[in-house]
């Protein structure tokens, strides 16, 4: 490899991570895009929503909404932890990145107790196509936090034990993309499902 190979390799205007992520995070928007879709096809073509037959189930929307902003202000957390980390601030980073892992485990704890109390009334997948909606929609973002939470659990460990800095911090970059995809598609699946 010449000098110039090398130069060329290094001024990537972005990293093979990155653009792996972007093309994931492309993929996922249109699987949402069909869920939303699906969602919007069966709302719009029912005139009761939920159905009359669910009785008085009602979807907890001041809890779902504490919970919204709980997952909003994890996604300023995660971008202060880059910045963090772009600024060799590590002390911040570790503190960021570990608010932000403890706010999307609270989400995912807050959402689940939710649908213990949802299927205690008797809302489950089988509830016809608001039920089954429902969970499936939900379902699939609640997935996404989880994997998400993972790969923080993951780039926090690595953060600890010293592998990111200044020069090198990819995978918290790419960790944050993933991450701020989730939280930004939140507020839109509860205004849709839970208020609309």
């Amino acid at each position: 490899m010449t000098h110039t190979d090398v130069d060329i390799i290094q001024n990537r205007p972005i990293s093979n991570a990155k653009l792996g992520v972007l093309v994931l995070l492309g993929a996922e928007t249109m699987l949402f895009v069909g869920l939303i879709g699906a969602f919007l096809v069966f709302r719009m073509g029912n005139v009761n929503w939920p159905p009359l037959s669910l009785g008085d189930i009602q979807l907890p929307q001041l809890v779902t909404g504490i919970n919204t902003l709980l997952l909003l202000i994890s996604g300023y957390t995660m971008f202060y932890s880059v910045r963090s980390i772009q600024q060799d601030k590590i002390w911040q980073h570790h503190v960021a990145m570990a608010f932000t892992w403890f706010l999307g485990l609270a989400f995912l704890v807050i959402q689940g107790s939710e649908w213990i109390q949802l299927i205690g009334k008797g809302l489950t997948l089988q509830s016809g196509i608001y039920g089954g909606i429902f969970y499936v929609l939900i379902g699939c973002h609640a997935v996404h936090v989880l994997g998400a939470v993972m790969w923080l659990s993951i780039v926090l460990a690595k953060s600890l034990l010293g592998r990111f800095s200044s020069q090198e911090y990819t995978g918290v970059e790419t960790c944050m993309l993933y991450w701020i995809f989730v939280v930004a598609l939140w507020p839109i699946l509860y205004i849709l499902v839970y208020l609309y």
